[in-house]
């Protein structure tokens, strides 16, 4: 007896074998080859039987007299569709994330619909004072170095605005 039995696993008219069982041995199908036969079974079998049995009108206004189960029919195949041209367009489309990242303010006085912070240049007691440009800084709007980490992690070339006592 060289075949014992057929482990077979599937749903439908689709079965795929999964593993023979040989005198007591378990003989493994290679698993490429498996999941090859069954995308072939899928693309040349599976799916244009699906698609002949679509409810598909001729004309655009044949949608208006498509009865609710009709409508259920088609459901998934639309979702499949809609699905392709999101993920073709997506691309395209403008990120969140890039949106948030093309903010140059994240977190400074966000409750001021403008951020304005006078300094007298005759208050300057110091030589020279740096001001930040990249909005990072945590003593804003003293620069405490923040954009030397952004200009690293963004690629960017932003520095401080240095303003020096003249020396007559």
């Amino acid at each position: 007896m060289s075949l014992v039995s057929l482990l077979l696993v599937g749903s439908g008219d689709f079965w795929l074998n999964s593993a023979v069982w040989s005198y007591g041995q378990v003989v493994s199908i290679s698993s490429w080859e498996m999941v090859l036969e069954s995308l072939a079974r899928i693309i040349k079998v599976q799916l244009p039987a699906y698609l002949k049995r679509l409810p598909v009108p001729e004309s655009i206004t044949g949608f208006a007299s498509l009865t609710v189960s009709e409508w259920l029919r088609l459901l998934p195949f639309l979702g499949v569709l809609a699905l392709l041209g999101y993920l073709a367009i997506r691309p395209f489309l403008m990120k969140k994330k890039g949106q948030k990242d093309s903010l140059i303010n994240l977190k400074i006085q966000k409750e001021n619909p403008k951020v304005v912070n006078e300094i007298n240049i005759e208050d300057l007691h110091l030589a020279k004072a740096v001001y930040c440009r990249c909005w990072r800084s945590k003593t804003f709007p003293v620069c405490d170095g923040s954009h030397n980490k952004h200009n690293e992690s963004t690629g960017d070339n932003v520095g401080p605005l240095i303003l020096k006592k003249k020396e007559v």
